[in-house]
């Protein structure tokens, strides 16, 4: 790259004199205290996603202040600017409604600003994908790092992590074996520090599989938020981005169809979060080529589940982290990922995992001889009932209810599950089969993590555990039971899970990965004909006339349509 296009001369301000343009730049720059020493130094930005509402982010200022020692060790210029921050718990209607405006946000803003390179910070769910995908359409060297997880809390005698335990914990409570002020007293145990959730949920997930498809430095995914260790990485990561702006190794020469095969196979042994299936298609739709479903479940039936974390076994992130973090997975996988897959260092991924120290006993990794769950975590299926594809986390359900038919028990929306899921009154045995529509991109909107179904809460009550539930929504990593997600194409857009009806009989076989309502098409061609689509998804202005005119379904990782480095032909 040529110096005009480097540092302060790169994008200028369109005034029609580039000197000009030049000048007010360096003059309004000056007002921050930089010498002319500082402005000629190849500049790195960095994101600052820190955030009042959004405490997976609270150790973010530190970790500026590390990355910005790391550049200037380097002989860099750092310059922090901000970018939209989001936390999965203060996000409405969902984070994930809110994911592709973040994306577009951080697309422009490294696009707008003068810089070399960009190191990304992310942490909390949507925040990683988020800056993957508007880095990779930006086109500017990046690097990943994220925020890291949670320490683990406890309550009488019991370790405990957000948020599988929150949900383990909310069930009881639903169930009446916790009161008022116990569930209040543990609200306040289950996330103890800085950090995001310390179980294998989508952060660790995608932080895991990020690094695994080579956009973050070795070691960073496991690192607890609060250890020195998470310094040091990102000081580490501050200095690597200044080799990156002189390489000029670009997002796309990291993220490539074999890296994102294996950040699908990093997905399966991890026993990770059904989420990262959608992020990892928006993010191979920015790059200009599709996540292959089929890939998936081929990749699942031949990886087994070996990290032994909570929702699919009982640890959390910080054994992960003692046991030498995800190099400790990839080695027991060597021989199924590529490892010719070039990272962020400028060297490949196998000579990274050759570099790393020896592991030693630990038992937060198993070997693929004695794995947690064998035929890979995520399933896909297909079916009448999902033509264009469904998914079910098998490793975090029981394996009784994998093969099962039962009558349907249907709710219309989130708010009619809300009004009717807890009547005494509700018609619904063990053996049904929970069915939400509407809660898919378009349906909530958003794509909200109500796939997770809350047993009804006379069957709690009565000892009931699990369920097969099935919806167009997503569900949280931390989630478990028989739940099939991702259902497309979704009820509000026409699809056949908007035709169910209570009492249809469906049958789910995972092993065969086929989801089939059993109705004759006649009567389905019936229902269809008195369908029509929900009302909210007529706007007429703003970021929602966008998200409704432009989402996607799940398999295309629910991401804007012209955001796509090659849009769908959708035939409008």
């Amino acid at each position: 790259m040529s110096e005009k296009t480097t540092g302060m001369r790169k994008g200028l301000a369109g005034y029609g004199d580039a000197g000009f343009s030049l000048f007010l730049r360096k003059a309004f720059i000056k007002a921050m205290g930089y010498s002319d020493d500082a402005l000629d130094r190849p500049i790195i930005g960095i994101t600052n996603t820190f955030s009042g509402y959004n405490a997976c982010h609270r150790n973010v200022p530190d970790m500026i202040e590390a990355i910005k020692r790391g550049v200037m060790l380097a002989g860099g210029l750092p310059i922090e600017f901000p970018v939209i921050s989001m936390h999965e718990a203060f996000s409405h209607p969902t984070s994930m409604y809110l994911r592709n405006l973040m994306a577009m946000d951080v697309e422009e803003m490294v696009r707008a600003q003068p810089m070399d390179a960009v190191v990304l910070i992310g942490g909390c769910d949507k925040t990683v994908p988020a800056l993957l995908m508007g880095a990779a359409s930006a086109k500017v060297p990046a690097i990943l790092t994220v925020t890291g997880p949670m320490i683990t809390g406890s309550h009488k005698g019991e370790r405990l992590g957000a948020c599988t335990d929150c949900r383990r914990l909310w069930g009881q409570h639903r169930a009446g074996n916790i009161d008022e002020a116990e569930i209040e007293e543990i609200s306040g145990k289950l996330a103890p520090g800085p950090g995001t959730c310390m179980v294998m949920g989508t952060a660790s997930t995608m932080a895991l599989v990020s690094e695994a498809m080579g956009m973050m430095l070795p070691g960073g995914a496991a690192i607890p938020a609060v250890h020195a260790d998470r310094m040091r990485h990102a000081e580490a990561t501050g200095a690597r981005a200044v080799s990156l702006a002189a390489d000029r190794i670009l997002p796309e020469q990291i993220m490539t169809p074999a890296s994102l095969r294996n950040a699908m196979r990093v997905l399966q042994a991890v026993g990770g979060s059904t989420n990262a299936v959608v992020h990892l298609a928006a993010i191979a739709g920015r790059l200009g080529f599709d996540l292959n479903l089929e890939e998936l479940d081929a990749l699942g039936a031949e990886t087994p589940v070996l990290v032994d974390l909570k929702p699919s076994g009982q640890h959390y992130m910080e054994d992960l982290f003692r046991a030498g973090g995800l190099v400790t997975v990839l080695r027991e996988i060597d021989t199924m990922i590529d490892r010719d897959c070039l990272t962020v260092t400028g060297r490949t991924l196998g000579q990274e995992i050759d570099a790393q120290p020896q592991s030693w006993p630990q038992d937060a990794v198993r070997t693929v001889a004695d794995p947690i769950h064998s035929g890979g975590g995520i399933r896909l299926l297909r079916g009448n009932l999902a033509p264009q594809g469904a998914i079910i986390k098998q490793a975090a359900a029981t394996p009784e209810l994998l093969r099962h038919t039962g009558r349907a028990v249907v709710f219309s929306s989130l708010a009619d599950m809300a009004e009717r899921l807890d009547d005494p009154a509700l018609d619904v045995r063990a053996d049904d089969v929970l069915v939400l529509q509407n809660a898919g991109p378009k349906g909530a909107p958003g794509m909200p993590e109500a796939g997770y179904i809350p047993i009804p809460k006379k069957l709690a009550a009565a000892g009931v555990k699990d369920m097969v539930r099935i919806s167009d929504a997503r569900m949280s990593g931390t989630a478990f039971g028989a739940i099939v997600l991702h259902v497309s194409p979704e009820a509000a857009v026409g699809g056949p899970l908007g035709l169910v009806r209570d009492g249809d009989v469906i049958a789910l076989d995972v092993e065969a990965g086929t989801l089939s309502l059993q109705v004759d098409d006649a009567e389905l061609q019936a229902r269809r004909a008195q369908w029509s689509a929900p009302d909210h998804v007529n706007v007429s202005r703003g970021y929602a006339k966008l998200y409704f005119d432009e989402v996607l379904q799940a398999e295309d990782g629910c991401d804007f349509n012209f955001l796509r480095a090659n849009p769908r032909n959708l035939g409008q």
